[in-house]
């Protein structure tokens, strides 16, 4: 079998029978928004056909939506698919990871760390971020608490990633350019969205439970 030279850093990282990307970056990143895009439509239209549900609210599910199928399906993927990095053919979701490795290479070196907060966030951070659709579309009295327990786990996955690539000498992307595009940018927006979702529901359920206290007293 033929053998390539990956384009990670660093060079010395052992990637038996990697194979390049069959797609370019435009042919990766143009379909990935347009879906998202369209996902984002959908939930937005179908949310407006609803009754009484706030502006904010069907924001709120359009993020939900986007970011629950990027858990399943993008991530999930990654966390189940050691061997992304030896496709032979130009499947969609091995090219994403081939790409993204270009900015953090420790996906594609499977860092146990990397793989940890992954499948976490598939498994479990993705099915409750559909829930939380559900939750806010149905006025679930338990919406501001899944919520606000969801960006937790964000902001915690975000702090481990960032964090264990700090410790280990943040050497991980092949250019500055694909640092600040894929490793700043494209995580830059699971930290700033679920800390204002945070505080947001923070305030919510302190609000509900300030107004239960004063209606205890009157009573």
């Amino acid at each position: 079998m033929a053998s390539f030279e990956h384009p990670y850093v660093p060079k010395d990282l052992e990637l038996h029978d990697y194979v390049p990307c069959f797609l370019s970056q435009s042919e990766i990143v143009a379909p990935y928004l347009v879906v998202s895009v369209v996902v984002v439509a959908l939930v937005w239209i179908l949310s407006g056909r609803a009754s009484k549900i706030l502006l904010i609210d069907r924001l709120l599910m359009c993020w939900w939506a986007f970011t629950g199928l990027t858990h399943i399906i993008l991530e999930g993927y990654f966390a189940f698919s050691p061997d992304f990095y030896k496709e032979k053919t130009p499947f969609f979701l091995a090219e994403v990871w081939k790409e993204y490795s270009k900015g953090d290479s420790r996906y594609a070196g499977r860092d146990s760390a990397i793989v940890t907060v992954e499948a976490v966030t598939a498994v479990i951070e993705g099915p409750a971020c559909l829930l939380a659709i559900y939750a806010i579309a149905s006025k679930k009295a338990y919406s501001h608490t899944l919520q606000l327990a969801i960006c937790l786990g964000q902001l915690y996955g975000c702090l481990i990633y960032f964090i264990t690539a700090f410790l280990e000498g943040d050497n991980f992307s092949a250019s500055p350019f694909y640092y600040w595009t894929y490793y700043i940018g494209a995580n830059g927006w699971w930290v700033l969205i679920p800390s204002l979702i945070a505080i947001r529901s923070w305030k919510k359920i302190n609000a509900a439970f300030q107004g239960r206290t004063k209606k205890t007293k009157a009573n």
